[in-house]
């Protein structure tokens, strides 16, 4: 179960430690995904899961590859994949084999089956996807999927204990973010590498990003959270980097590095996920409306002010189609596709590539300044070097790792990029699982009247406040000074 407080973090062995083994299974993933680069297809049969609107194409293998492979026979291959390496490490850090091989197998179907209905079409689709899928609305919740794991683990922890009490022991929601996240180190590593091949411009224009979004929206919105909703730190700090930085990868970095109760990053992405969703509803129509005649800065507000990967990318996506239509009916000229989508995924990644220092600075900041010294064998002194160390998340090393090695790849042999991508995308496929994984577990293991207790409308206070307060007109403020008089090029010209 979670436990109701920071702990005395004392030193476990290598291989006790969620955080090491978090390291070891992503860095096995990371191996695999650098197949491509070699001509070999090893992670090509992870199942990928479609927006669908027709069930027989909502899976399919990852790779053209594996075209003779059924959508279901993948996602069998990536149970079976899944279950042997986390029974590894499970059984590595204590967990009863016969009982983790049972929970986990349950667990693993109950996500599948999330995962699919969150891609419904009517639930999933974004409103560029809506055309080809012949649909005539969706609901435009593409994230929607994690949610609904945490709704299900909720349920039945919460009224069906025996169930419960046997799946805890496959229930491990920080052994499987962490080594989500490691996984995502890659993705953002070869996007990095992508983001160097822009025009300098560009590039330059989407560092400012990391300056608004850690040295102003982040410390505002922790003194608001802190100050006017008398959150805790333990809640103030990843509630701070979820809503001003990148959503969910960011509060789960953040709760990590300061050694936050499970439940807490789980909760704040759940409520991030449905703001991305209403941001998505009428953010790229404002920019249509205010911003066609600076298209660039439209793009770069989209990655700014969206708080999640996917998110971003989708608004900018629409952006750029309801942009391009109006400039091209109004004012006669034709930008040419996907200019505005760059710049707001551009500006996206080089928020995400700082996601890895955030944490260490944070982890740091946490040990020396702000433990609860009567916890620790060090009450009332100074906090020694080894326990900084003891209280650092190791899945920040594999991150770093992972974004480090295929940075360096590719900015010294360009002609790997697009196969280190495919190898990247493939990885994040698995990671996808690790996420769910990650919502069902703490489900799982959350009072929901505790979780209550600890203030979910104060949650969603300081997310409105915030949001509508100034991080929107901050970051188009922020997204003019930069972008402002930067066009796309023109169709034939």
């Amino acid at each position: 179960m979670i436990s109701e407080g920071n702990e005395l973090f004392q030193k476990k062995p290598m291989l006790k430690s969620e955080d090491w083994w978090a390291v070891w299974l992503g860095l096995f993933v990371f191996l695999l995904s650098l197949g491509p680069i070699f001509g070999l297809d090893l992670l090509g049969w992870v199942v990928k899961f479609n927006v669908w609107a027709d069930a027989s194409k909502a899976l399919a293998p990852f790779s053209a590859s594996y075209q003779g492979l059924s959508g279901l026979n993948s996602a069998v291959l990536t149970y079976l994949f899944l279950l042997v390496v986390t029974t590894v490490g499970a059984v590595a850090m204590g967990a009863r084999p016969a009982k983790y091989l049972v929970g986990f197998s349950i667990i693993y179907w109950i996500i599948f089956i999330c995962l699919c209905v969150g891609n419904y079409g009517y639930i999933a689709a974004t409103p560029d996807k809506q055309a080809s899928l012949k649909i005539p609305w969706s609901l435009s919740l593409g994230e929607i999927g994690f949610v609904f794991a945490m709704i299900v683990g909720l349920i039945i922890g919460n009224f069906f204990l025996d169930f419960a009490k046997f799946l805890e022991e496959a229930a491990k929601p920080e052994w499987f973010i962490k080594t989500g996240i490691v996984i995502l180190g890659a993705a953002i590593g070869i996007k990095t590498v992508g983001a160097m091949g822009l025009a300098s411009t560009v590039i330059i224009r989407g560092l400012c990003a990391v300056v608004e979004a850690y040295l102003i929206y982040w410390p505002i919105t922790y003194f608001i959270a802190r100050k006017y909703f008398k959150f805790t730190p333990e809640w103030a700090a990843p509630l701070a980097s979820g809503i001003s930085i990148c959503g969910v990868a960011a509060a789960i970095a953040t709760g990590g590095a300061i050694r936050a109760r499970q439940m807490i990053p789980a909760v704040l992405s759940a409520v991030i996920i449905v703001f991305v969703a209403v941001e998505l509803l009428f953010l790229p129509w404002l920019a249509q409306s205010w911003l066609f005649r600076e298209p660039m800065v439209a793009g770069a507000w989209m990655g700014l002010a969206v708080k999640s990967d996917g998110g971003a990318v989708a608004s900018g996506a629409i952006t750029d189609s309801l942009i391009r239509a109006k400039a091209l009916k109004e004012l006669g000229i034709n930008y040419q596709e996907g200019w505005i989508l760059m710049a707001a995924t551009t500006t996206k990644v080089f928020i995400d590539v700082f996601i890895g220092v955030w944490a260490f600075i944070l982890a740091v900041v946490w040990s020396v300044f702000c433990i609860d010294k009567a916890k620790t064998s060090n009450a009332g002194n100074k906090v020694s070097a080894s326990e900084i160390w003891e209280r650092f998340p190791k899945f920040v090393i594999g991150f770093a790792l992972t974004f480090l090695i295929l940075l360096v790849m590719g900015l010294k042999n360009p002609g790997i990029v697009k196969a280190a991508t495919a190898g990247s995308d493939q990885a994040n496929a698995l990671r996808t699982f690790f996420f769910a994984l990650c919502f069902f577990s703490i489900g799982l293991v959350t009072n929901v009247r505790k979780l209550w207790a600890a203030g979910m409308s104060r949650i969603v206070g300081v997310y409105v406040v915030c949001l509508f307060g100034f991080i929107l007109w901050i970051g188009l403020f922020v997204s003019w000074m930069f972008y402002h008089g930067i066009k796309p090029p023109i169709v034939g010209g």
